[in-house]
């Protein structure tokens, strides 16, 4: 369910501008997705142990792979809304091709959450299904998310990228993966649609 709907819905982050960007975004978003699963498993396991939740590293782990597979799956419902955004933003080559740059990477930035928030929400009604009580759900979930947003955000900066810049020529990595940082990034593309 990761690889069908990230992938489907990383190939319409992409479509914006070129479809090999479509196709490199398409193979990226899941990655990423899974890449902070493995990554986080470790650490929410450790964070579930320390919130006395009950729940094992294995059941740990098998409840956040459940919580991006919901998420996965509300991004490929929402792919069509993607494919209708990008039919209506200004598109590359135009005098607004910054705008549409700016105003894709937040709509897109906002559908990511809005997903993520639907597969939290069921990995908290799991929470307070099998934890002790509603504030270890609770501060276990906060504990969880906080880790996911870190390290998730961070992987999708690091294997940018996925609209790819006008600016720039279409790529599968960027050449400086370390540069910058995912929040500047969207703070730059805020600005810049406000200004």
């Amino acid at each position: 369910m990761i690889a069908l709907g990230a992938g489907v819905y990383g190939a319409t982050i992409g479509l914006w501008r070129s479809p090999w960007q479509a196709l490199y975004a398409g193979i990226k978003f899941p990655a990423v997705v899974l890449l902070t699963c493995a990554g986080n498993a470790v650490l929410n396991g450790i964070l579930a142990q320390l919130h006395a939740t009950g729940l094992s590293f294995r059941q740990t782990t098998l409840a956040i792979l459940m919580s991006f597979s919901v998420a996965s799956l509300v991004l490929l419902a929402m792919s069509p809304l993607a494919v209708f955004l990008l039919w209506n933003t200004p598109p590359l080559g135009s005098e607004g091709t910054t705008t549409g740059h700016s105003l894709t990477l937040l709509a897109h930035v906002g559908v990511i959450a809005f997903a993520g928030w639907c597969g939290t929400w069921r990995l908290y009604r799991l929470l307070k299904y099998v934890a002790p009580t509603g504030n270890r759900a609770l501060s276990t979930l906060l504990a969880w998310l906080a880790g996911n947003l870190l390290l998730g955000s961070q992987v999708s900066w690091i294997l940018r990228p996925f609209i790819g810049n006008p600016k720039l020529p279409v790529e599968f990595l960027r050449d400086d993966p370390f540069y910058g940082g995912f929040y500047e990034q969207v703070w730059k593309s805020l600005m810049q649609l406000l200004s």
